[in-house]
């Protein structure tokens, strides 16, 4: 069991529900999923960084991410219908909780002049959107191989079902947030 997992299950649980007053455990909010997306921008049409973007969101992620391709064509973007523009990996489960883990304890320390996440980036519907500008902040990225930097969006999403709940939830589990 991860880290986080066990932090949930031994102090959140009790703690949101002495906060809030659950009577049951199933009605506290959990972790759901978490959706990392980027875009390809300007490097669509070059077949190498694609791989390598798609090698480092593997790394990231420890599962293959699934490309976002265009609708439709656009020729003052240079667009073609069926072109991959971006790639998106939903994690759940085991995976969701390591890379929430690797996110908290180590990429979001490594970030230059963080002071932590603003409350204006969680939704009410129990959503956190963070866009991370480089992914060279993860440990798993090798500073050697890196080449050209991408930006990640990052969506980890609850079933808190308002803003107080989920922040309250974010912040047990140890997201750094700002006063």
């Amino acid at each position: 069991m991860n880290r986080i997992q066990e932090k949930y299950k031994k102090e959140v649980i009790p703690a949101m529900r002495k906060e809030f007053g659950y009577k049951n455990i199933m009605s506290v909010p959990k972790l759901i999923k978490a959706v990392v997306n980027t875009g390809t921008g300007r490097v669509a049409k070059d077949e190498k960084m694609l791989a390598v973007i798609e090698r480092d969101l593997t790394a990231l992620t420890g599962q293959k991410p699934l490309p976002t391709l265009a609708k439709k064509s656009i020729a003052s973007f240079k667009i073609r219908e069926g072109m991959p523009i971006g790639y998106k990996i939903t994690l759940r489960g085991k995976r969701l909780y390591d890379f929430v883990d690797r996110l908290i304890s180590i990429a979001l320390p490594r970030t230059r002049d963080f002071r932590g996440i603003s409350k204006k980036a969680f939704s009410e519907g129990g959503v956190l959107n963070l866009g991370i500008s480089e992914q060279a902040i993860f440990p798993e990225i090798h500073y050697e191989t890196l080449k050209d930097v991408f930006p990640l969006q990052v969506s980890i999403v609850s079933t808190a079902s308002n803003q107080n709940e989920t922040l309250a939830l974010f912040r047990s589990l140890g997201f750094p947030i700002q006063k």
